[in-house]
């Protein structure tokens, strides 16, 4: 522990780091501050009145990316989604159109242009989803909107986009003066700050509701960090291929020889995954919102079929999520790719023959830690689900009337506990945090400090 707080303490030590870390801090608490300036012209009571009532669609989604501010309407809204949008959007042509692909194998330039165009789709993306959510607003027989008209909608479509460039250059700044992945640690602030809700809803549930006794409370805290230490467990686990790279003589010196490996890691898509596949089925809640769609029995039942915590929303969320891992794993591994550049350079794996083989071995090896992947981050989504809202299985036809009569209720209904840290706050919360202290461990391990486990040796961050 003393080792931990020194660690700690060397961070202030070093003029450069402490400067760096003080920029961060600055900036997200500039971040926070921007998020409680409202959107002009919005009648915030009733807007929170009706969000509150859509909680568990998209909307609810979103505003855990946004640090609650599509909850309060505020002039940083969209967040950082647009940014995401277009990296991912960006990342997929990649694979698609050449002139990207070339762009990327450019090094620091191209980067510098890709991010460019990141830049100018981020405004873009920003203008189109303003201007729907202006409309929608409209739309709504709330009152949200206190005077609608066009310059509602310019005024609505200059506030949100300002807001979600002034997010994009916060993140950049970030990235480039201080500490961390800026656009993550952006995400992070907002996920953190639910943190003394949660504990205070916690304390009144134990406390003053009585509701909750004291080994339930223990079963929370202890199955809390668990999960953490599966994450954290996970998300620094990796398969090394062992790989022999050939001698060589150049002239009078001999080349190469030396042995290495290559490392894949288990969950090389992160969030991107749980991201997607909740996103996905969180239209469906938003569409079943609709009064048009009220008005079709079998298309409301249909719909509330998988609506969150039904036995099939979970089904379709745990298929998503393993179909998402090995999509965005084939986007940014090619096994062939890595084969034809292994044996470019006379590398090969012990015992496999270079080219077809080594790469099919590869992607052998991919696929099965991929499903383990798909698997760890299914798990790390459910348990805080059904823990929250529990998993209705007394719904299934047939056995419903069976499982209503035996499994306990909080199987079935949940905790009801209001805890910010579900499975892809607590991936976000946990894998920024690591690869935040794998930065400033090797900032004090370049100055010759030691770094926060210096017996075991550095830590590894997701990538």
């Amino acid at each position: 522990m003393n080792k931990l707080f020194e660690a700690f303490a060397n961070i202030f030590r070093v003029p450069d780091l402490r400067k760096r870390l003080m920029f961060t801090l600055g900036l997200l608490a500039v971040y926070r501050l921007g998020g409680h300036i409202p959107t002009p012209g919005i009648n915030i009571q009733r807007w929170e009145e009706f969000f509150s009532s859509n909680a568990g669609s998209i909307f609810g989604f979103f505003d855990l990316f946004a640090g609650g501010n599509i909850k309060r309407l505020t002039v940083f809204a969209l967040g950082i989604m647009p940014y995401i949008t277009a990296s991912i959007i960006l990342q997929l042509l990649t694979v698609v159109v050449p002139t990207l692909e070339k762009l990327q194998k450019e090094g620091e330039l191209g980067r510098r242009k890709i991010t460019q165009w990141t830049r100018y789709l981020t405004i873009i993306l920003s203008v189109l989803q303003s201007f729907g959510i202006a409309q929608g607003l409209q739309g709504m027989q709330q009152g949200i909107v206190i005077n609608p008209g066009i310059g509602f909608v310019f005024l609505t479509i200059i506030s949100l986009t300002t807001g979600t460039a002034f997010i994009m250059w916060l993140g950049e700044q970030i990235s480039e003066r201080g500490v961390g992945n800026g656009m993550s640690l952006i995400i992070f602030t907002g996920i953190v700050v639910g943190l003394p809700n949660a504990i205070a809803n916690i304390y009144q549930h134990v406390f003053t509701i009585h509701d909750w006794g004291a080994i339930t409370l223990i079963v929370l805290i202890v199955l809390m960090i668990a999960v953490v230490a599966f994450i954290v467990l996970v998300e620094r686990g990796e398969r090394r291929i062992p790989v022999q790279y050939a001698k060589r003589v150049v002239g009078r010196r001999v080349m190469g020889g030396q042995s290495t490996h290559m490392p894949l890691k288990v969950n090389a898509g992160g969030v991107i995954p749980v991201i997607f596949a909740s996103s996905i089925l969180a239209f469906p809640q938003t569409v079943a919102q609709f009064p048009w769609v009220k008005n079709i029995g079998w298309l409301t039942a249909t719909l509330k079929t998988i609506q969150h915590g039904e036995p099939l929303y979970y089904v379709l969320f745990v298929a998503g999520i393993i179909f998402f891992c090995f999509f965005y794993v084939s986007i940014i591994f090619n096994p062939n790719e890595a084969a034809d550049n292994m044996r470019k350079y006379g590398g090969f794996i012990p015992g496999i023959r270079p080219g077809r083989n080594t790469a099919d071995y590869m992607n052998n090896i991919l696929t099965k830690i991929t499903v383990v992947g798909g698997i760890y981050l299914s798990i790390l989504c459910l348990i805080p689900d059904v823990m929250i809202s529990g998993i209705k299985l007394n719904h299934l036809p047939l056995l419903g009337n069976w499982i209503d009569r035996v499994f306990p209720r909080f199987i079935l209904e949940g905790l009801g506990v209001n805890f910010y840290f579900g499975g892809t706050s607590l991936l976000i919360v946990v894998g920024v945090a690591m690869d935040t202290i794998n930065q400033i461990e090797a900032q004090l391990i370049m100055r010759h400090y030691e770094g926060f486990t210096p017996r075991s040796g550095r830590i590894r961050g997701r990538r």
